[in-house]
């Protein structure tokens, strides 16, 4: 009797177990619910309707073998790839003169950039067609000077009209990173390199370029995947003979009503965009290590 009123305490270097992670596990299950509901309904649901109408009978092979997937394809990885090139060399150049080259309206001009990020891509390509269009205002200015009855612009319905739609509207993309990294690195570095005799091109390359990878991997990798799925400004470029992996979901589903060989399209076109982000997670994971 005596021993039971004696209070047990634990025996030197035993920590006593407690049951309060195990209480909060319901209540942690149940906060997770209406997101992955939420996620399940919108994003999972659809995409495994998707996938399920891609496994229709011999659709994986007659679109494999068919000549307009491929070229979609070739054109599809080429335009993205050339595009995220051109805006990783021209969003480097003007975050530099942005970052560290003062002028007037610096500030507005940074500010601007996050703005334009809200843009759509079709207003982008819409502008450029009103400067270079067919009946554009570079092709009526010329068409007033020398008389001609039709101008010279007419890039804009060719692939490079593409590429420079991609390009102007995704540097931004690449430029917002950039300046971000640049406004957290320590000027110091770059008044003792100065002063060292380093001449300007050297401070970039063996300086400012170091510091900048990470956010040029960023926002390269972002443009990358972006330009992969890109749909407006091919169709609004009405380039001829340009047809990318979502414009042949889109002709396939709306204009031929192939429903299965669209869906067979749209697996693939996010497959490589899901293999692309996955490859670039596992670069950037060893880099750091």
């Amino acid at each position: 009797m005596a021993e039971g009123l004696i209070e047990r305490r634990p025996a030197p270097g035993v920590v006593p177990t407690r049951s309060a992670p195990a209480e909060r596990m319901p209540t942690t299950v149940l906060w997770a619910l209406p997101p992955v509901a939420v996620l399940a309904l919108v994003f999972l649901y659809p995409l495994a309707l998707v996938v399920q109408e891609s496994l229709a009978p011999g659709a994986y092979a007659e679109v494999f073998s068919s000549a307009s997937f491929r070229e979609a394809l070739v054109t599809t990885v080429w335009l993205a790839v050339a595009s995220t090139v051109g805006c990783l060399v021209l969003g480097f150049v003007l975050a530099l003169v942005i970052a560290f080259v003062p002028f007037p309206g610096g500030k507005a001009v940074s500010k601007f950039i996050d703005v334009f990020l809200s843009f759509p891509s079709f207003l982008v390509t819409l502008a450029l067609l009103f400067l270079y269009g067919t009946v554009g205002m570079a092709n009526g200015i010329w068409t007033d000077v020398t008389g001609d009855p039709a101008g010279p612009f007419r890039f804009l319905s060719t692939p490079w009209g593409v590429l420079l739609a991609e390009i102007t509207y995704f540097t931004p993309f690449v430029m917002r990173p950039l300046l971000a990294a640049f406004s957290q690195m320590e000027t110091a570095q770059l008044e003792v390199a100065s002063s060292l005799g380093a001449r300007s091109l050297r401070i970039v390359r063996q300086v400012i370029l170091p510091e900048a990878l990470p956010a040029l991997a960023a926002g390269g990798s972002l443009v990358l995947v972006m330009c992969l799925n890109e749909f407006g400004i091919v169709l609004f470029t009405g380039a001829k003979g340009v047809t990318t992996l979502p414009m042949l979901v889109y002709s396939k589903a709306i204009l031929e009503s192939d429903y299965a060989a669209a869906c067979v399209v749209a697996v693939v076109n996010v497959a490589l965009s899901v293999g692309l982000h996955v490859l670039y997670r596992g670069v950037s994971r060893r880099a750091g290590a």
